[in-house]
């Protein structure tokens, strides 16, 4: 069965998601023995017996079942992912100090960061060693014809070189990579272009990000970056880095782990939170995000079994009295400091997208909703949004093509009193295109019975000169100005406006897209009359 393959690797939890070449929707894989229930995630820990045990390492669920996860030493290996690719520390907001559960410069108690200094492998051997065994474990009758997986914009060049590596042997004809906040934002459904704040708080960690995607009216969608094609490298093919570009952010080495250690430690004060406790704990956790109460049934060695109940109300004033709110108003004031510093509102973002299993916390959803209230909140899938995400930004199994040329609509301008050429798909975007894109034109004359449409084709133009100086050639880029159009040799038929339209109010709504066979299509609505205009076929791009 051939499809695309994606790998979200996290902090604290790895989603593999696939989808089938006839166009089914995607879904999560169970990969037993690995992978944990619903969802069907895998734990991102792994554990060593003795030195160069790789081949007898336990992996995700079977490190839980073994209770080895809470353990010290140099065989266990968690907390790796943010370490791989020179991935800097963490920076804390200004003036805080680390939080309950935590080690100066070390991030969250618990051996994590103090194994994976002094442990049997380094953070890219484990990652290595992680990803090698869930190829393993695919379903034999899966035939992965692309492998798509997602990498921190922060580390994106250092995780790109890591993941060429650990991939050259995998038996797959086409390997791609996406940034995580793109594919975060595609995953929720948000169009190219938006400005998303991604509020990622996973097991380990809490990231905040404020960036713009790619894409936009008149500029290229989003699209995963090739690494191999057809079974030939890439890497010498000059592509250019197509990562979200990250406005403000700022992090902090605390997450869903930690809340877990407060829980255990409110129930069970006297007990070092660590093993079923924590495990049990956890569970409570998650119960609290569905009803105002929860309760376990727990029992320490040698012990009778105990009740371990919690209310919502007063989980929820635990997360105030241990400052995880506090610490995520600090946080947030440093992103939007970022924003307003590149001339952003904070308030007119196009959505928050909350990532990661602790975000479901009623609390943190309240927490989103003060803080960010006039912004669109998209968190529907906030475990497997990024996975689903990397599988949309590759190109599903009709494989686009990209444009050459592009097209461009003439429009007339008021403000300079003359046509301009406005770009509707530009060279380098992929197509059949995912959406429509939507133009609406007004009239520019009293009494219009028509609106001419002109399309014509940018014409590729040199950008930079060599010239010399003292004898040695230097690269000097000339004024961009606006690039040149050449009409298309056929024009479309005008459109006729019933009743006839008055100059300067729009009119008609057009919606414009690429089909599978290279051309371009035409649908919209007469806005004064409201009548749907009939579909047209305007002719090939390329």
């Amino acid at each position: 069965m051939p499809g695309t393959l994606a790998i979200d690797l996290g902090s604290s939890s790895t989603v593999v998601a696939w989808q089938e070449s006839s166009g089914a929707p995607a879904r999560l894989l169970a990969l037993p023995p690995y992978s944990l229930g619903d969802p069907a995630v895998v734990p991102s820990l792994l554990w060593l017996a003795a030195p160069g045990g790789e081949a007898r390492a336990l992996v995700g669920r079977q490190v839980l079942e073994a209770d080895l996860a809470d353990g010290e030493g140099p065989g266990l290996c968690r907390d790796f992912k943010r370490r791989i690719g020179a991935v800097p520390p963490l920076t804390r907001s200004a003036g805080s100090t680390p939080g309950p559960g935590e080690q100066e410069g070390n991030g969250p108690a618990g051996g994590a960061a103090a194994g994976e200094a002094a442990g049997w492998l380094s953070p890219e051997a484990a990652g290595a060693l992680l990803l090698r065994r869930l190829w393993e474990a695919l379903p034999p009758e899966l035939s992965p014809s692309r492998l798509v997986l997602t990498a921190p914009i922060e580390a994106y060049r250092g995780y790109r070189l890591w993941l060429r590596q650990v991939c050259r042997d995998l038996a797959v004809p086409e390997l791609a990579l996406v940034d995580e906040p793109t594919a975060a934002a595609i995953g929720a459904g948000l169009a190219p272009g938006s400005r998303v704040l991604v509020v990622d708080l996973g097991g380990g960690t809490i990231d905040l990000s404020l960036v713009a995607l790619e894409g936009g009216e008149g500029r290229a969608a989003p699209i995963a970056q090739l690494l191999r094609f057809a079974g030939r490298d890439l890497e010498g093919s000059g592509q250019a880095l197509r990562c979200a570009r990250v406005i403000g952010k700022a992090g902090l080495a605390l997450g869903g782990r930690d809340i877990d250690r407060w829980i255990a430690a409110e129930l069970c004060p006297a007990l070092p939170p660590r093993g079923e406790l924590l495990r049990e704990a956890e569970a409570i956790k998650c119960a609290l995000s569905d009803q105002p109460r929860a309760m376990r049934l727990w029992s320490a060695a040698g012990e009778a079994p105990r009740e371990l109940r919690l209310e919502r109300s007063r989980f929820e004033a635990l997360l105030e009295e241990r400052g995880l709110i506090a610490e995520l108003d600090a946080l947030l004031e440093t992103v939007w400091a970022a924003a307003r510093r590149e001339g952003i509102d904070p308030t007119r973002l196009d959505a928050v997208l909350p990532v990661g299993g602790s975000s479901r916390i009623p609390r943190i959803r309240r927490w989103l909703a003060e803080r960010c209230g006039a912004i669109p909140l998209r968190g529907e899938r906030p475990v497997e949004a990024v996975a689903l995400g990397a599988l949309a930004l590759t190109p599903g199994f009709q494989l686009r093509d990209v444009l050459r040329r592009g097209v461009s609509l003439r429009c007339w301008d008021q403000r300079s009193g003359a046509h301009r050429w406005h770009p509707l798909f530009v060279a380098g975007q992929a197509w059949p295109t995912d959406r429509a894109l939507e133009v609406v034109l007004a009239c520019s004359r009293e009494q219009q019975r028509s609106l001419e449409l002109v399309l014509g084709e940018p014409v590729a133009e040199e950008r930079a000169e060599v010239v010399f100086r003292d004898g040695v050639p230097v690269l000097r880029r000339r004024p961009a100005g606006e690039a040149a159009v050449e009409p298309w040799p056929r024009q479309p038929a005008p459109l006729p406006l019933e009743p006839p339209g008055q100059q300067g109010a729009d009119r008609l709504r057009l919606r414009f897209r690429v089909d599978p066979e290279g051309q371009l299509r035409l649908e919209g609505d007469d806005l004064l009359s409201g009548e749907p205009l009939s579909e047209q076929l305007l002719g090939p791009v390329r």
